[in-house]
């Protein structure tokens, strides 16, 4: 496996996480604890620098793999989650409501993980199976 491939996916599979821990959570928090609304956890801002770390991670890492196992659907499905993340960003902009945001959010960050893991197993599986040790 590729030096940089499987700490980008563990990365990437960690910042999606955090993305949709970070939508889940903050209205909640904010809610029971009131200081914490004086803090900028509902900014737009958060929202385009995650996207901003996670994009380069997730094409770097997923380009490598499916150099390396051939399973190209694992990228495909991968750009429609950063798709999904890049409206959610865009959503205020195009008028989407807040349900459709957040919901574009939470799908997009769980394909972004979900495809991250499939990758990271793929590419696993190809360094264990190789036979030119």
């Amino acid at each position: 496996m590729n030096q940089l491939q499987s700490p980008a996916d563990k990365i990437a599979i960690s910042l999606s996480l955090l993305c949709a821990i970070h939508c889940l959570a903050a209205p909640i928090l904010i809610a029971l604890l009131p200081a914490l609304a004086s803090l900028p956890l509902e900014s737009e801002s958060m929202h385009l620098w995650m996207v901003v770390g996670v994009l380069p991670i997730s094409l770097f890492s997923l380009t490598l793999g499916c150099k390396k196992h051939r399973k190209f659907q694992v990228a495909y499905i991968g750009s429609v989650g950063l798709i999904m993340m890049i409206f959610a960003l865009l959503g205020e902009v195009i008028g989407f409501g807040e349900v459709v945001e957040k919901t574009l959010t939470l799908v997009g960050a769980a394909l972004i993980a979900l495809t991250h893991f499939w990758n990271y197993q793929l590419c696993r599986h190809q360094s264990n199976s190789c036979d030119c040790h």
